[in-house]
């Protein structure tokens, strides 16, 4: 049975579970468990603190892991990242009080700095040639400079708010992260297959995301140009009516492009447009 561990609690415990859900595997979503199996998948969730995924993914213990790019990093265990997850995304940033003058990372120089990732802070100021204490905390490193610990922080930033409401500005944005599947590197075969249609079930999903299923009714002396307004997977559907001279044409446009091609189409006749909501596009 393929073990995967996932973050305990939080937004990326929900948006995992919310993932596997999504790829047809029920499991037990109660906070309380440690171990949990799918009920319609050879799978079984383990939960864990986020900075512990990647070294009980490293040494065996969970064959997958689903976690923040940025922990991986920073642990430095012996992992594959498999993919990215499309969730989760964060960055880490250097923020200093929003009174202080910042014209560049010299600022930085001799500067006490507050973080709980101090191996990506090591690696950015290290390669800019900056010298800095740091202070490892865990917890709220906002607070820091407030409390007089540090005179900057080195810490994830979602929105900004919470800097904001700590009278902090963000300077510099160091490490760009998002969710990612990690996996041990020494797989069974087993575990391999299991593995491999979990991404074949990923990437349904990640080709649904951001689409539309339109269906119309459009001239057939038009056809040709519709066509060419819409994509498709590999090209249009078509199905002649029962009234001459028109058919019925079925197609997956982008999301975002929707009401452009809309209004592309209704220009050259389409009429009785339908706008549906994909579940999934097997690729």
């Amino acid at each position: 049975m393929l073990r995967i561990a996932i973050q305990t609690k939080g937004r990326l415990n929900e948006q995992s579970i919310e993932l596997l859900h999504e790829l047809g595997i029920d499991v037990d979503a109660a906070k309380r468990k440690f171990l949990s199996k799918a009920s319609n998948f050879p799978i079984e969730v383990l939960y864990l603190r986020d900075d512990d995924i990647p070294q009980v993914v490293a040494n065996g213990t969970a064959a997958l892991g689903i976690v923040g790019l940025n922990e991986v990093a920073e642990r430095g265990c012996d992992v594959d990242v498999v993919t990215k997850l499309g969730f989760g995304g964060c960055r880490i940033s250097l923020a200093i009080p929003k009174a202080d003058e910042y014209q560049g990372v010299e600022y930085f120089q001799g500067k006490r700095i507050a973080t709980s990732y101090p191996v990506i802070l090591e690696k950015f100021l290290s390669e800019q040639g900056v010298k800095a204490e740091m202070e490892v905390i865990t917890g709220s490193v906002e607070i820091a400079p407030a409390a007089g610990i540090a005179d900057a922080i080195f810490d994830i930033v979602s929105s900004g708010g919470t800097l904001v409401t700590n009278g902090l500005k963000e300077v510099e944005r160091v490490f760009e992260s998002e969710a990612v599947l990690i996996a041990n590197k020494n797989l069974s075969a087993e575990d391999k297959e299991l593995l491999d249609e979990l991404l074949f079930r990923i990437e349904s999903e990640r080709v649904s995301r951001g689409k539309k299923y339109l269906l119309m009714n459009i001239p057939t002396a038009s056809l040709e140009e519709a066509v060419k307004i819409l994509p498709a997977m590999r090209s249009p559907t078509v199905m002649p009516l029962a009234a001459e001279g028109w058919c019925s044409l079925h197609s997956v446009v982008d999301a975002a492009d929707l009401w452009d091609k809309v209004r592309q189409l209704k220009a050259i006749g389409a009429e009785g447009i339908l706008v549906l909501t994909l579940d999934k596009i097997i690729p």
